[in-house]
C-alpha cells in the first residue's frame, strides 16, 4: 500500500516485484554513473581554459566513447530481457481466474469452480467504515491463496481497461473480444490495491482492484461459503 509523499515503489509482495525493484535498482545506479560523468565534464570544460590537442584528434577515446556506452547498454539489457521472460512464465498454475472489466467495475470467475464468480465495485465513500481506503476499497475482494501459483486471464466487455496491482508487478490490459493472461505467485498474505490503468471513460477512476492473499484453508473456508451463498 502507497502512503503519502511516497518517492519509491510499494512494498514486494511477489518475487516478480523483487526482481523488478532489484533491476530499478540497478538501472538508476548506472544513470546516476553516467550523470555524474556529464556533470564533471561539462563543468570541467566551462571552467578550464586549457585545452589539449591530444583530444581534439585522438583514436584511443574515439574507441572509449564508442564501447563503454555498448557494454552500459549489454548491462541494462541482459536483466531486463531476464524479467521479461520471468513475467510471461506460466507454470502449471493452481488457481485460473478469469477478471473482466466493465463501465465502471470487475467482474471475476473462478474457472476452476462450477459456479464461483462475482462483480466487485468500489464501495462509495459515505459508506466507508474506519480504516478503509477512499477510492480503494471494493464490496468484494478478488481472494487468492497464498504462495500459490495463479493465472489471471483478462479482457474487456466494453471499452479498453487495464488490470493493475503495482506491489504484486502485474499490469495487463483488458482489450475486448481478445483474452490476456498473466500470472503471479504471492510470497506474504496481505490485501493489495490496484486500479484501472488505462483510461476508460467518465468514472475510469473509481473502479479499483483488491487482491486479499490468505493461507489455502482460508481461502478453502472463504470458497466454500461463497458457494453455498450462490
Amino acid at each position: 500500500m502507497a502512503h503519502p509523499s511516497q518517492l519509491g515503489f510499494q512494498d514486494a509482495a511477489s518475487p516478480v516485484m523483487e526482481e523488478l525493484l532489484h533491476f530499478h535498482d540497478h538501472a538508476l545506479m548506472i544513470v546516476f554513473l553516467i550523470s555524474t560523468l556529464v556533470l564533471y565534464i561539462i563543468v570541467a570544460m566551462v571552467t578550464t581554459k586549457l585545452t589539449n590537442k591530444f583530444i581534439l584528434d585522438s583514436q584511443e577515446i574515439e574507441i572509449i566513447w564508442t564501447l563503454l556506452p555498448a557494454m552500459i547498454l549489454i548491462l541494462i539489457a541482459l536483466p531486463s530481457l531476464r524479467i521479461l521472460y520471468l513475467m510471461d512464465e506460466i507454470n502449471d498454475p493452481h488457481l485460473t481466474i478469469k477478471a473482466v472489466g466493465h463501465q465502471w467495475y470487475w467482474s471475476y470467475e473462478y474457472t476452476d469452480y462450477e459456479d464461483l464468480g462475482f462483480d466487485s465495485y468500489m464501495i462509495p465513500t459515505q459508506d466507508l467504515t474506519p480504516g478503509q481506503f477512499r477510492l480503494l476499497e471494493t464490496d468484494h475482494r478478488m481472494v487468492i491463496p497464498m504462495e500459490s501459483p495463479i493465472r489471471v486471464l483478462v479482457s474487456a466487455d466494453d471499452v479498453l481497461h487495464s488490470w493493475a496491482v503495482p506491489s504484486l508487478g502485474i499490469k495487463m490490459d483488458a482489450v475486448p473480444g481478445r483474452l490476456n493472461q498473466t500470472a503471479f505467485i504471492t510470497s506474504r498474505p496481505g490485501v493489495f490495491y490496484g486500479q484501472c490503468s488505462e483510461i476508460c471513460g467518465a468514472n475510469h477512476s473509481f473502479m479499483p482492484i483488491v487482491v486479499e492473499a490468505v493461507p489455502l484453508e482460508h481461502f478453502e473456508n472463504w470458497s466454500s461459503l461463497m458457494l453455498e451463498d450462490a
